[in-house]
């Protein structure tokens, strides 16, 4: 009787210890992702004037990755290779064009439904999934309910954001993404139609033309249509591609700025809230720093850095308040959290005013939509307090494709066996069991082109990068392309290199000084192990569907969601209806 009297209280142990332990391993997962942010704007990489003292908080308990690297430096392309760790020319979310990203709700462009998220695999394992914020994956594919690309169809249980991304053309005042094109497809054939106009009328006034009067009706007919559709684009574009959604439901249409990041964290948090009792995944993707720019009363004119500072140190709160949260529910011990930026800052984001509204990116060169280190190296901290040692810096190179490997494994999901997964497990690293990165070499597209290659040797401290090929930066000796607004891939946009463009990224991070073979004995033995992989990894690239084909990209009006309201407006505000009703 005592010897089954002893064994109860061990029995006990050995249960509280094995729950413990799975705690340990199922961890609730928070990914938070900036848009558009650099590596030189938190204070824990060495910004001295923007205030971010939560992310610092975060790095400081856990580890700093001053090496992460974005699988693309654009939007679309980095988000699908972030969600399902691999690189988006796998799954056709790379373009062969000029544009990289979705400009509207209603393409049929967008993540494959045979590609696999992180999100999919944490539901398979009872994980409760969330997406607050910017999705930019695409919608629907045939019909405007199927809804094929949403959210809710790549794992996530709920839905609070929009569906493409913040741009300028959403907020009244500040300037168009389409400038470029307004130039082109508006503004000089209405020139054009003018100019034949008068020439026409005065050679048929002067005698030397007899010109029938319905060639005057038809060219200004065509000046009026042409008009009349570029007046209808900026007055329907608004609503019909920015407005926030919940679910499969459209709750405000066009999406309102006031308090639009408290009302994400708010959502954030009765999330975790609702969840205190399961394992959790929650992705916060936040719309700062995307121009256009804004951020409430609380925080407008308080930063030292205009607009773009006080997006910043909006965010950085919000990232505070879910840490606090977690820390009044006591869940911090047992959630990693996660933070990062989609790919580097904006550099050639200025506005009409003249006033910067991109970021930092630090010492490296150039920014979002190239492949040098501005453009791809982004912040990467993790915080789990009961595994990750606290106050760590690793230099190895690491990508966000390593997320979905990471968290897989964790939540005790396998990983797909029918796909190459790029991404490597960050675990052995973070706990200090393993020195090195499992990225031996790292291939760098710009949108579905190769541009460059990292390769990191074992038993080497070199990092050696080489480019195929470099955007031609304009002004000639600016640090983008200001002209085109931002970097583009092909023709005459890019100066090709033969042999590669070779740098030592661990002796020259600023890809200052290009090696040669008198300045790099092994100049060409290192080009020839990097176009063997480059060989190696083209093979493991199969033909898939073109996300961004001219018939996936454009707009679809089958597919225009729009909210029940009177006429075409496409306008209603059920977050407003909503707070009415509680009160």
């Amino acid at each position: 009787m005592p010897l089954r009297k002893m064994k109860i209280p061990f029995l006990l142990l050995f249960f509280l210890w094995e729950a413990e332990s799975h705690a340990a391993s199922r961890p609730n997962i928070i990914l938070v992702m900036a848009d558009d942010l650099g590596i030189g704007d938190p204070g824990c990489y060495g910004n001295k004037t923007i205030r971010t003292p939560n992310i610092d908080r975060l790095a400081s308990g856990g580890v700093k990755l001053t090496q992460h690297l974005a699988a693309s430096p654009l939007c679309t392309p980095s988000r699908a290779a972030f969600m399902t760790g691999r690189y988006p020319v796998r799954s056709g979310m790379a373009s062969w064009s000029r544009t990289g990203v979705f400009l509207f709700t209603a393409s049929s462009g967008g993540l494959p439904t045979n590609e696999i998220t992180f999100a999919k695999l944490l539901k398979d394992q009872g994980y409760s999934t969330a997406l607050i914020g910017k999705w930019h994956l695409g919608m629907s594919c045939h019909s405007k309910t199927d809804f094929c690309h949403h959210p809710l169809h790549h794992g996530f249980n709920y839905f609070y954001g929009i569906s493409l991304t913040n741009l300028r053309d959403c907020k009244p005042g500040e300037g168009s993404v389409f400038t470029t094109g307004f130039k082109r497809l508006v503004f000089l054939p209405l020139q054009i139609v003018g100019v034949t106009l008068l020439t026409l009328a005065a050679l048929n006034c002067l005698g030397l033309l007899h010109v029938p009067l319905g060639v005057f009706f038809s060219l200004l007919f065509l000046a009026a249509l042409i008009l009349t559709l570029f007046l209808g684009f900026l007055h329907y574009f608004r609503p019909l591609n920015c407005f926030m959604m919940r679910n499969y439901e459209i709750i405000q249409q066009p999406m309102s700025y006031d308090n639009l990041t408290q009302r994400l964290t708010m959502e954030a948090a009765q999330f975790i809230q609702r969840n205190t009792e399961t394992p959790f995944l929650l992705v916060l993707s936040y719309l700062h720093v995307h121009t256009a720019l804004f951020s409430s009363n609380d925080f407008a004119g308080k930063s030292k850095h205009g607009v773009y500072g006080d997006a910043v140190e909006e965010m950085d709160w919000s990232v505070g308040q879910i840490l606090n949260l977690l820390d009044e529910l006591r869940l911090a011990n047992d959630t990693l959290i996660y933070f990062t930026s989609d790919q580097g800052a904006h550099v050639e984001e200025v506005s009409s005013k003249g006033e910067i509204h991109g970021g930092s990116n630090g010492i490296y060169k150039g920014g979002k939509a190239n492949n040098w280190e501005g453009g791809i190296r982004v912040p990467g901290i993790l915080r789990w307090p009961r595994v990750i040692q606290a106050g760590q810096k690793i230099d190895e190179p690491t990508s966000n494709m390593d997320i979905f490997p990471t968290v897989a494994k964790l939540a005790g999901a396998p990983l797909p066996e029918d796909r190459i997964i790029d991404g490597r497990d960050l675990m052995p690293l973070l706990e200090g069991k393993s020195q090195r990165s499992d990225h031996e070499f790292l291939f760098h597209y710009c949108n579905a082109y190769l541009n460059a290659v990292r390769w990191h040797p074992q038993n080497s401290t070199s990092i050696w990068k080489a480019f195929f090929f470099t955007p031609n930066f304009n002004p000639v000796g600016s640090n983008g392309c200001f002209a085109t607004h931002v970097c583009f891939c092909f023709g005459s946009y890019v100066t090709h290199h033969d042999p590669p463009l070779l740098f030592d990224i661990s002796k020259d991070p600023r890809e200052r000084n290009p090696l040669t073979p008198a300045t790099e004995p092994r100049f060409y033995e290192i080009l020839k192990v990097i176009q063997k992989a480059v060989d190696r990894h083209t093979q493991t690239l199969p033909e898939v569907p073109d996300q961004f084909s001219w018939n996936n990209f454009v707009w679809k009006p089958w597919l225009q969601l729009c909210c029940p309201s009177t006429g075409l407006s496409c306008q209603c505000d059920r977050e407003k209806q909503d707070k009415r009703l509680s009160r």
